[in-house]
C-alpha cells in the first residue's frame, strides 16, 4: 500500500499538463542532473537544502519533490515543505520511475536563461491571435508556469528583448518562428522534445487555425473563431491571454481525454 505522502508515475502523468497539476520541484543532484539533463515538464531544480525558502511560495500550492529514486533527497524535502505548511508529496520511484514509463520530458537545451527570479521571460508583437497564445499556453503548463509574456509594437520587439534580457518569439526573424509549413507550436514542440498522441493532436489543430489550413482538422474553425472573439473582448493582451488559458486548456483535454466522445 502506497505511503500516503507519495504520488505515482500515473497520477503526475494525468496532471501534468493541466490547471491542476502540482508544483513539481526537481531535487536531483547536480551530478544526477548531469547524467540525464531533461526535466519533468514545468519542474523547478533547486538544491535540497533550499527547502525551507519555499514554503511561503508554495504555501497554497500542491507539489511534487522529485529526486532521482524517490528516496532521501525527495521524501526529506517533502516532509520538510509539510512540516512547513506546504501540501507536499515525494514522487514514488523518482525521476527513474517517471522515465521509465515514458513521462513527457523537456530537454534543456533550448530552455532561455531565467531571470533573477527564476522565470524564463519571453516577449512578441501586440495583438496574439493563435500562436501568440498557444505557445504561451504550452509554456507555462509545459515548460515554465511562472513565465512571463510581454506583447509588445513589432518594432520595438528586438529593443525590448534586449533591455528586458527577454526571447522573442512567433517572429520571422528568430529562432522561434515558423519554419515551413509548421507554426510556432510545432516549433516549440519539437525543440523541447514534447510529443504525445495529445499534443500531436492539438499541434495539428493550432496549424491550420494559424495558418489558414482549416481543413487539417475540423476543430481548427472553432480555434479560430474563439481567438478572435477573445481578442475583440480583451483590449489587454496579457488579459486576454488568461482568458484563453482556460480555452486550450480545454483543447487540450479534449484532445486527451474526450475526442472519440460524440454529444447526444
Amino acid at each position: 500500500m502506497p505511503a500516503p505522502d507519495t504520488i505515482n508515475t500515473a497520477q503526475l502523468i494525468r496532471l501534468i499538463g493541466t490547471a491542476d497539476a502540482p508544483a513539481i520541484i526537481d531535487v536531483r543532484s547536480d551530478a544526477e542532473r548531469a547524467a540525464d539533463g531533461r526535466f519533468l515538464p514545468g519542474s523547478l531544480s533547486l538544491d535540497h537544502l533550499r527547502a525551507a525558502e519555499l514554503a511561503d511560495a508554495y504555501r497554497d500550492r500542491n507539489a511534487a519533490i522529485v529526486c532521482r529514486d524517490g528516496g532521501a533527497l525527495s521524501q526529506g524535502t517533502a516532509a520538510w515543505l509539510r512540516q512547513s505548511g506546504v501540501r507536499a508529496e515525494y514522487l514514488d520511484g523518482g525521476f527513474d520511475a517517471w522515465s521509465a514509463a515514458g513521462g513527457l520530458l523537456v530537454r534543456p537545451d533550448r530552455l532561455p536563461p531565467r531571470d533573477e527570479a527564476g522565470r524564463t521571460v519571453w516577449v512578441t508583437r501586440s495583438r496574439p491571435k493563435i500562436d501568440r497564445i498557444a505557445c504561451p499556453w504550452l509554456i507555462r503548463r509545459f515548460i515554465d508556469p511562472r513565465a512571463v509574456f510581454l506583447f509588445v509594437s513589432l518594432s520595438e520587439v528586438p529593443a525590448v528583448a534586449e533591455a528586458f534580457k527577454a526571447t522573442p518569439f512567433d517572429l520571422d526573424t528568430v529562432f522561434w518562428g515558423h519554419r515551413g509549413e509548421f507554426c510556432t507550436f510545432d516549433v516549440m514542440l519539437r525543440e523541447f522534445g514534447l510529443s504525445s498522441p495529445a499534443l500531436d493532436r492539438l499541434a495539428v489543430i493550432v496549424r491550420g487555425a494559424d495558418t489558414a489550413r482549416l481543413d487539417l482538422a475540423p476543430e481548427a474553425a472553432g480555434l479560430l473563431a474563439a481567438s478572435l472573439g477573445l481578442s475583440r473582448i480583451y483590449r489587454d493582451d496579457t488579459a486576454q491571454l488568461d482568458a484563453a488559458m482556460t480555452l486550450y486548456d480545454a483543447f487540450y483535454r479534449w484532445a486527451r481525454d474526450a475526442s472519440t466522445e460524440t454529444h447526444i
